[in-house]
């Protein structure tokens, strides 16, 4: 068995029976126990799972002396490993409310999730447009976008480099639509959508201008 079955073995065995001691987990899979905490004391490190003390024996006699046994369980992160299908349910969700409600149900949909995620932000009308965008780059990033900001082509960029909701906004752009108008609006400025991941792109980009060119500013050729 490679390390990377033995590992994928664990996990599944504390999916299944969690908590779960090591010595269970390699008594059922056959392996040794220092290789099977080998493996668990990474899974724990990158968060997959936690430990958990195992309840005191209440056998006559027992004093419970001795360090309480650990028991392993998956985190929220670890049971991501085994998949779920919420695209799937949000796919057939927003198909369904554009049955019933038309394209402007869904834009409403779409800008309530918009104005919910960006609640906390709140700039100040003084503060430097990079910090202004440092901090919708921030509430992007809690919700799982990996954003940061740069500075290129006269302007400031909010550039995400994950998109939690890829393959819905691919069929419903109304969500990028929304997300693009509620930064605009938080900026109060204009901003240019430059690509987004849901089309296909690496990065999903927004440029803010810091600058405006007005035609009577341009000189007569």
């Amino acid at each position: 068995m490679s390390e990377g079955d033995t590992r994928r073995s664990i996990l599944t065995q504390i999916l299944r029976n969690g908590p779960v001691s090591a010595t269970d987990i390699s008594d059922t899979l056959g392996l040794s126990a220092a290789g099977v905490r080998r493996h668990l004391d990474n899974i724990v490190a990158e968060g997959l799972a936690e430990t958990v003390e195992a309840p005191r024996s209440t056998a006559a006699g027992s004093r419970g002396r001795g360090r309480p046994a650990r028991l392993f369980r998956l985190t929220d992160a670890g049971r991501g490993q085994f998949g779920h299908d919420y695209d799937s349910l949000a796919h057939l969700a927003l198909r369904a409310l554009r049955e019933t409600g038309g394209d402007a149900a869904v834009a409403r949909f779409a800008d309530q999730r918009m104005e919910e995620l960006f609640s906390g932000v709140d700039p100040e009308a003084d503060e430097p447009v990079d910090e202004q965008a440092r901090n919708i780059a921030g509430a992007l990033t809690a919700r799982g976008y990996a954003a940061t900001v740069d500075h290129a082509g006269g302007g400031v960029q909010i550039c995400r480099h994950h998109c939690p909701v890829q393959d819905v906004a691919h069929e419903f752009p109304e969500l990028c639509a929304a997300e693009h108008r509620v930064v605009a609006e938080l900026l109060g400025r204009h901003t240019q959508p430059l690509a987004t991941i849901a089309d296909g792109n690496g990065i999903c980009t927004t440029h803010i201008p810091l600058t405006t060119i007005h035609p009577s500013s341009q000189k007569e050729s």
